[in-house]
């Protein structure tokens, strides 16, 4: 595939919330540039990434150390706005360096399960992008205990978060996004697949130090978009150094996974959803081979249609207006779903009582970094097979309104896995109705959609996400009740 129509696929993932302006300017402003560009950002080298520098790193400078008082520094009292009848679980936020030499520094966030935490298993958590924040999207908007009010101020709670069933670990990865940071400036400038699997491997060297009792705890790795780099480079890096991480699984929500077949199955979703016409496809599936070979008359071909007004990451949900007067509402109601969402988080996270319970320094927080990236896998396919070879469960799922990682561009890296069915497509059942599809194969490979779902499976569909999450740490397939 063209560097043209890869870069365009690719940075789509990288949008945010909601599509503001500035945002989407930005993203247009990478995607030319990387159109200029001559030579390919993509590692086509068929073989898994796995870290290769971070053990000498973690000998150098991360000798093990009691960081039993930071543990109790990092504990947040309340964070502003939050139901005032408590809680009933523990928090924490803070940082944990990975680079003593440049600064650089990676913030995280914990809710602790609310019900036996000490017996819970441990899931980290990680957006992609690359360069959006798992705090401010995933923790405030997606699975953790809180959702943010229109008032941006006030908090209220998530009935099905994640925390329900896990301890759940959020991670800003890499240095830059969000909260996390470098006092190199530099160090933004080399962000990439690499250097984010190797900061994050060093990040849970340091973190397991600060909170010893979830050594040994069963550990699971989860996230969503880009993070189908992140996750499955993350559970390499930690499987090829051999450490006392318990890691049992990984869990990824519209995974971009590959360059070509997410590119394909952009086209063939669009198409039999009715944005694109015949004539349009036609043309495509004519001038694309979807592979290296492509030129610019592929690029010509799918640049050919219009989406409009329409949130590529849930083409049947309503979107944000922005008005004149710069006030901004949904452009329908739909209940449980608001597409303004973003401005909430952003304003939030913005408050200094809110950063100050969190525990950073004064900063101006954005939901989406530009961190200019400098390496990126084409496939994570070759890295998903060396993973099933260490017999780790691997479980992939897709909301299937979404249109940018969509659930036909993870069939396609599926067939490419080469595995065998061992259970047949089906139903599963959420609140006496289908909630999507599930297929396992062989390897520990599981399969599942989610219905009526965007990009952000536990935003659009909080319900279902927890059923299919509470299912994938049982390692059963989510139930189907025959009948309903």
């Amino acid at each position: 595939m063209s560097n043209t129509s890869l870069c365009l696929l690719l940075l789509i993932c990288v949008a945010a919330w909601h599509a503001d302006a500035s945002q989407e300017a930005r993203l247009r402003e990478l995607i030319l540039s990387k159109r200029a560009s001559t030579s390919s950002s993509s590692n086509s080298v068929d073989e898994p990434m796995i870290g290769t520098t971070a053990a000498s790193s973690l000998r150098a400078e991360h000798s093990v150390s009691d960081q039993s008082d930071q543990k109790d520094a990092d504990r947040i009292a309340a964070l502003p706005g939050q139901p005032p009848n408590g809680v009933g679980f523990s928090q924490y936020s803070g940082h944990v360096t990975v680079d003593e030499k440049n600064g650089r520094a990676l913030f995280y966030y914990l809710v602790e399960a609310a019900t036996n935490a000490a017996t819970r298993p441990l899931v980290l958590w990680l957006n992609g992008g690359p360069g959006c924040s798992s705090f401010g999207y995933g923790a405030m908007g997606e699975l953790g205990p809180f959702r943010i009010n229109s008032d941006n101020r006030t908090l209220s709670t998530n009935e099905h978060a994640w925390n329900n069933v896990a301890n759940v670990l959020f991670l800003e990865s890499p240095a830059g996004v969000g909260f996390s940071y470098s006092n190199t400036t530099s160090d933004y400038d080399k962000s990439g697949d690499q250097r984010t699997s190797e900061d994050a491997f060093l990040f849970l060297v340091s973190w397991f130090e600060r909170f010893p009792e979830y050594k040994g705890r069963s550990f699971y790795i989860s996230g969503e978009s880009y993070a189908g780099h992140y996750v499955p480079q993350l559970a390499a890096t930690i499987l090829s150094h051999n450490t006392s991480i318990n890691l049992q699984g990984i869990l990824v929500g519209n995974p971009y996974l590959d360059d070509n077949m997410n590119t394909k199955g952009v086209m063939d979703f669009l198409w039999s959803h009715a944005v694109i016409s015949d004539e349009v496809y036609a043309n495509i599936t004519k001038s694309c081979n979807f592979n290296l070979s492509d030129g610019s008359a592929c690029s010509d071909a799918m640049a050919a249609y219009d989406t409009a007004n329409t949130l590529l990451f849930d083409i049947y949900g309503p979107v944000c207006i922005d008005a004149p007067n710069g006030k901004y509402y949904p452009s329908r109601n739909v209940p449980g779903y608001d597409p303004c969402t973003g401005y909430y988080i952003d304003a939030y996270l913005n408050d200094p009582e809110v950063q100050k319970a969190l525990h950073v320094r004064t900063t101006k927080w954005a939901g989406c970094t530009d961190l200019h990236w400098k390496d990126s896998s084409a496939s994570i396919v070759p890295t998903l097979k060396w993973l099933m070879g260490q017999g780790l469960h691997v479980w992939l799922f897709s909301g299937d309104f979404d249109s940018v990682c969509p659930f036909t561009a993870t069939r396609y890296s599926i067939h490419d896995l080469g595995v065998a069915i061992t259970e047949p497509w089906r139903p599963w059942t959420a609140n006496k109705e289908v909630g999507g599809y599930v297929e396992a194969y062989t390897g520990g490979l599981v399969f599942a959609s989610v219905r009526g779902a965007g990009h952000q499976v536990p935003y659009f569909q909080p319900e279902k996400a927890l059923i299919l999450f509470s299912s994938f740490l049982k390692g059963t397939l989510p139930l189907y009740e025959k009948g309903q």
